[in-house]
């Protein structure tokens, strides 16, 4: 028991390392953070209040779900609608090969390793659990972080483009993570409140 506690704490050391690498950084209150450090330890923050009983795979997979991601830049791939689905479909596999390497250094068995990289490679999204539970957690994480910050960067976006997005959002998030979002678990951005209560009231009318 407490070699699989520690092999879980290393694979976790050598995930945020590889993130600490990030040349970008991000505030976390006063303190200014690697971005995608902070991004994986809002990950396992969201997970531990979500799904507190979550494998260790999973818990791997949601501070991996981002590593290194500033290697596979927006801007290496055409700025058109495929080349964004193959720039999402390139980080993919990017991050789950990058996390495999990181879990097998630190020791963790083979199934655990393929079981977290499935989960990050998003595939079979509706048919495998873990994965659905990853895209939960990075949804709640960007509910909760990330979406007033987007939104500052979009300032020319109507009321019909923001609740398409916030549409977009509720529908890659399964029924345990939307009820989540409404028991008042989630801190909901204030700002964007009234927009994401008129979304979510259109989807379930």
């Amino acid at each position: 028991m407490q070699k699989a506690v520690d092999t879980l704490m290393q694979a976790l050391a050598l995930i945020d390392a590889a993130n600490a690498e990030d040349p970008n950084s991000d505030q976390d209150g006063a303190e200014t953070v690697p971005k995608e450090l902070l991004y994986g330890r809002r990950m396992s923050e969201m997970l531990a209040r979500f799904a507190p009983a979550a494998a260790d795979a999973i818990k791997l997979a949601v501070r991996a779900q981002h590593v290194q991601r500033w290697k596979i830049p927006r801007s290496d791939f055409p700025m058109t609608k495929p080349g964004y689905f193959q720039w999402r479909t390139g980080l993919y596999r990017f991050h789950a090969e990058t996390a495999a390497r990181l879990l097998s250094a630190a020791g963790c068995d083979e199934a655990t390793v393929a079981r977290a990289a499935a989960a990050i490679d998003k595939k079979n999204l509706r048919d495998n659990p873990d994965t659905q539970l990853v895209e939960d957690v990075a949804a709640l994480v960007f509910i909760e972080h990330y979406m007033t910050g987007f939104a500052a960067q979009k300032p020319d976006y109507d009321e019909a483009k923001w609740l398409l997005i916030i549409r977009k959002t509720w529908k890659k998030m399964s029924d345990a993570a939307r009820a989540f979002a409404l028991s008042g678990a989630l801190r909901l951005p204030a700002d964007l409140l009234p927009l994401i209560q008129k979304a979510i009231a259109e989807e379930m009318a």
